[in-house]
C-alpha cells in the first residue's frame, strides 16, 4: 500500500463536486480527459488523501480501452470492453466527474439492461509490454474468435457451440426467427436428436453452456 506523503492525511471518501455521489477506495471512476472530444478515462480509485489546503488527490489504477493497447481494438473487443492495467498515477480529485461500475466479463454478459456506466472486463494488462493476462481464451465459431458480448450468436442443438449468423451464411434478422439451429457439421449426422431447450442468443445466456476446449489469446 502507499505511504502518505509528509503533510497529507488520508481520507475515507471525496464527493464529486456538483452532485452527491460519494468515491471510496476501490470504486470505479470517469475522469475527465484534457481532450474535451475523446470519452472519459476510467480508473480504480486505490486511495485517497488531501493536503494542509484541503487540495484532495486520488491514487488511481487507470484501465485501457482496447484502442489504447499496444494491440489495439479487435473484432471480438466489445464496445464496453476495458483493461485492467498495471499503469498506477495520483491524480486532483476535482478531475473526477462520475462513478461507473467494472463489471467481471461474466455478470456483464447477465446484465438485462446495460447502462452507461456499465463496463467491462476480462483481462489485465501490462502497459509496457502489451502482455495480458489471462494470455488465452475460449474461442467460438468458424471463425475461432472469442465472444464479443455485442454480437448475436446462434448455439447448435448439436455440438453446443456457437455461431456468429454471417458465419453460417445467414443475417441477423434470420438468426432472430429461428427457433432451433444446427452447424453444418452436425446437420450431416442422422443420428442428432434435438433437445427441447429455449432458444439462447449468446453464450453468456445460459451459464451452463460449456465452450470447447479452444483457447486464443487476445
Amino acid at each position: 500500500m502507499a505511504k502518505t506523503r509528509p503533510g497529507r492525511k488520508d481520507v475515507d471518501s471525496y464527493t464529486i463536486k456538483g452532485t452527491n455521489k460519494i468515491v471510496r477506495a476501490g470504486d470505479c471512476v470517469l475522469m475527465r480527459p484534457l481532450d474535451t472530444t475523446k470519452p472519459p478515462y476510467v480508473a480504480r480509485v486505490e486511495k485517497i488523501d488531501q493536503d494542509n489546503r484541503s487540495n484532495i488527490k486520488v491514487r488511481v489504477r487507470w484501465y485501457y480501452r482496447p484502442e489504447e493497447s499496444i494491440g489495439g481494438r479487435r473484432q471480438f473487443h466489445g464496445a464496453k470492453e476495458l483493461f485492467l492495467s498495471d499503469h498506477y498515477d495520483v491524480q486532483s480529485a476535482h478531475t473526477i466527474e462520475g462513478k461507473c461500475v467494472v463489471h467481471s466479463f461474466k455478470n456483464y454478459t447477465k446484465l438485462e439492461n446495460v447502462a452507461a456506466e456499465d463496463y467491462y472486463c476480462r483481462f489485465e494488462y501490462k502497459a509496457a509490454t502489451g502482455a495480458f493476462t489471462p494470455d488465452r481464451v475460449a474461442v467460438y465459431c468458424k471463425c475461432e474468435m472469442p465472444y464479443n458480448p455485442d454480437d448475436l450468436m446462434v448455439q447448435c442443438e448439436g455440438c453446443k457451440d456457437w455461431y456468429h449468423p454471417a458465419c453460417m451464411g445467414m443475417t441477423i434478422e434470420e438468426a432472430k426467427k429461428l427457433e432451433h439451429f444446427v452447424c453444418s457439421e452436425c446437420s450431416s449426422d442422422d443420428d442428432l436428436k434435438k433437445p427441447q431447450a429455449t432458444f439462447s442468443a449468446s453464450p453468456g445466456a445460459d451459464g451452463k453452456v460449456e465452450p470447447k476446449r479452444r483457447k486464443r489469446g487476445p
